[in-house]
């Protein structure tokens, strides 16, 4: 009997008509707690369809010996923290997260298994192959990141290999890798429009943001190396009128490098479902990205964000900004500090009701319903064709 995977267009066919959803094992280097982004997105729609396991890296506690932490989250998906004793060896670490991978995985039996890859590190642990279906979401050109592992790249040719389709975070990324898989397709940020359009009707400002004066600059999202730090600190000298809303947990950088001033205000990270009450209260958006190698190939995903909650942005020249948003008259590129002033003046004296109508044309086009109906049309090509394959075999 069959077994409905996608729930739009492709079908899969299984053994029994008695069969639990199929599975989706998500390998992440990310974990589900920290900003909600691509993957929550992603595999929060996926649950509808797919047992989901979201396993992330391991941490080191207080614990007699390895274990999986299990907690769950809305639509079932189960998240899994592989947890070692302090001074656990390297070997033992890598061995002992197998074992919990491995067992976990047989805790949730399914006829059809996708394993998904936000990192070619965990593919040392899992190589992907008693799964059906492997997917790598290359969401970022991690290698390029601060701090990143050496064998990462090793490892990303061997899951390139593997893989059965690839998918990128932007159109940047795939016409870099498109290359080197023969199933690649890019699938650019997209937005969960009805969630930031609360702020087009006006929320209460948050206490710890309402005794800020106004015009407001505001940035959400990681404060790492990817931020222009001197960028913001010029910015902030040149126009002391605007005030500079920074949220954000700051990590791999040190916290007493960030810019003082009266008018910059570091106010901490901020849950998913606080950002649109921020930015409801807002002036002005701000993208500072440095333009180095971390940020060569990203799509930030709060360039829809910002629009959604018809906040004007002004954004550093990163490719996946220029192009469509920059191209589009959406949102201000501001390479200098002083091309910022520039820009702030436009975005005051810009018509915003043509700007907005021309906003939401442009977000008609996309949301994260559709990136995930789209790929999961893509993964099921991939499912067909191997079940079609193997009726042949047998």
């Amino acid at each position: 009997m069959a077994v409905e995977i996608d729930s739009t267009q492709t079908e899969f066919h299984s053994h029994t008509s008695n069969s639990p959803k199929p599975l989706l094992v998500c390998f992440s280097h990310l974990r589900w707690d920290f900003v909600y982004q691509r993957p929550q997105h992603l595999l929060s729609r996926a649950a509808d369809s797919y047992q989901v396991v979201f396993i992330e890296e391991p941490i080191f506690v207080d614990v007699a010996e390895p274990e999986m932490r299990l907690s769950s989250r809305p639509k079932g998906i189960v998240v899994g923290v592989p947890a070692f004793p302090h001074g656990t060896p390297h070997e033992a670490v890598v061995s002992g997260q197998q074992r919990l991978i491995e067992t976990l995985i047989a805790q949730h039996p399914a006829d059809f298994s996708i394993y998904w890859y936000y990192s070619s590190m965990p593919f040392a642990l899992n190589d992907g192959s008693k799964a059906d279906v492997v997917v790598f979401d290359n969401m970022d050109e991690l290698s390029a990141f601060l701090g990143a592992p050496p064998e990462l790249l090793d490892l990303e040719k061997r899951l390139l290999a593997r893989a059965d389709v690839v998918f990128t975070g932007g159109h940047s990324l795939f016409e870099a890798k498109r290359n080197r898989h023969g199933n690649i397709h890019a699938f650019p940020s997209s937005i969960d429009k009805h969630h930031f359009a609360a702020a087009r009707e006006g929320l209460p400002d948050p206490a710890d943001q309402a005794g800020i004066p106004h015009p407001r600059v505001g940035f959400f999202g990681v404060v790492d190396e990817r931020m222009d730090i001197e960028y913001v600190r010029q910015a902030a000298a040149l126009r002391p009128d605007l005030h500079f809303v920074m949220l954000g947990p700051v990590v791999k950088i040190d916290p007493a490098t960030l810019p003082k001033a009266d008018n910059i205000h570091w106010i901490g990270g901020k849950s998913y479902g606080e950002l649109p009450a921020y930015l409801a209260n807002w002036d002005y958006g701000f993208m500072p990205f440095a333009l180095n190698e971390s940020t060569r190939f990203i799509s930030p995903t709060k360039t829809p964000e910002f629009l959604a909650a018809s906040v004007p942005v002004v954004s550093t020249a990163i490719t996946d900004v220029v192009r469509p948003y920059g191209e589009k008259g959406l949102v201000e590129i501001a390479a200098t500090p002083e091309e910022f002033v520039r820009a702030i003046d436009r975005l005051e004296a810009m018509p915003r009701d043509s700007w907005l109508a021309r906003v939401d044309e442009h977000l008609s086009t996309t949301s994260w319903d559709m990136t995930w109906d789209a790929m999961n049309r893509e993964i099921g090509k991939v499912g067909s064709a191997r079940t079609a394959l193997t009726s042949s075999a047998a």
